[in-house]
């Protein structure tokens, strides 16, 4: 062949024509080969530079035609996941097909959105299932709001539909207690999934935004007036799954505090912990110190869970209670029990310092 180079060129500029970006890659970097003198149909090494660029180019082409799932290996290869990231961000929630929430939410380059176009594809069912063991901590909260909104609006717009129904007209509010009646309650009566309600519910124990906790209690206001036949039981301490939730989100909201502690405490101090162990009274730290109470939630630990196992804590330890408390003396007294005297010295300097 008289002209390689333009040979390759050709054949670059066809494949760019033709739509055909993985073979485009590929011949840029057999040119590459041929240019460096190292054989062309094994797996060369070549320079990172012209590997770089050609992916680049190929995932930009991919992702100028629509094409993300296709465009990501390219990106994920260049580790710059920021243009797959944008091109999702600006796919309609009901445009972006399988491969897209794949891409957004298995391979975590966003899964907030891919989380929404699950939602709005497959619909709160599969949303729940995957909540359940959501693979992205940091956007966990947005996706619990999302599920608390979706299921929300889902109930208020069923109930006003039998309001119109029965009494011809609704009320023009959205909170979920000024739609209840009392005949919209028996044996089999429901206006949202239960099952979907009561996950929902359960998931809200996370939320601290005070918006979603408002939604949660008013979902709360209508599980309880469910017929018991419709009601799933709670794990300790939350066998009444509705009652003792919307003491959680009220006590969080600053709402009736100390009844909602109280609440906790007498169920807690029921248990036999041989029995169930110490999660109750731990979940219950969790509520103290989410409220600022950190001497309650040391003294509440001291009491119920100094015999736990601190691989299986569901709580702060003692120790950072103690810290969160600012009570020196006991850890001083741990650390004496423990012969630390390094910690004892940290604890005197910390207390001298305070």
């Amino acid at each position: 062949m008289s002209d390689p180079a333009a040979a390759f060129d050709e054949l670059i500029a066809r494949f760019r024509e033709e739509k055909k970006y993985a073979q485009l890659f590929e011949a840029r970097l057999m040119k590459r080969r041929w240019e460096l003198g190292l054989p062309l149909l094994t797996q060369s090494a070549i320079p990172d530079e012209t590997v770089m660029s050609a992916a680049r180019e190929a995932g930009e082409l991919f992702l100028a035609d629509g094409q993300i799932a296709r465009a990501w290996p390219y990106f994920r290869a260049l580790g710059e996941p920021g243009p797959v990231r944008e091109a999702i961000e600006r796919t309609p929630v009901d445009a972006g097909d399988e491969s897209v929430i794949d891409v957004a939410l298995s391979e975590q380059v966003h899964p907030a959105r891919g989380f929404r176009m699950l939602l709005a594809h497959h619909g709160i069912c599969r949303a729940i299932t995957l909540f359940d063991q959501y693979p992205h901590q940091p956007t966990r909260l947005e996706c619990l709001e999302l599920l608390v909104r979706t299921i929300h609006e889902d109930l208020v717009a069923n109930l006003k539909r039998s309001l119109e129904k029965v009494e011809g007209a609704a009320p023009e509010t959205n909170a979920i207690p000024e739609l209840l009646r009392d005949w919209m309650f028996g044996a089999y009566d429901y206006y949202v999934d239960v099952s979907h309600l009561g996950s929902i519910v359960r998931y809200s124990a996370e939320a601290s935004d005070p918006e979603v906790l408002r939604l949660a209690v008013e979902l709360t206001e209508y599980g309880r007036r469910l017929s018991a036949e419709l009601q799933y039981r709670g794990d300790p301490p939350f066998e009444d799954l509705y009652t003792d939730h919307a003491a959680w989100f009220k006590a969080l909201l600053g709402q009736e505090v100390e009844e909602c502690i109280a609440h906790f405490q007498g169920k807690v101090a029921s248990y036999d912990y041989e029995q169930i162990g110490t999660y109750p009274a731990q979940v219950l730290v969790r509520m103290l110190v989410r409220l600022g109470r950190y001497s309650q939630a040391v003294a509440t630990y001291e009491t119920w869970c100094k015999d736990a196992d601190p691989m299986y804590l569901h709580c702060p330890p003692f120790e950072q209670l103690c810290i969160m408390a600012q009570d020196w003396d006991r850890i001083k007294a741990s650390a004496r029990r423990d012969g630390d005297a390094l910690r004892y010295l940290a604890a005197e300097l910390s207390q001298c310092a305070t």
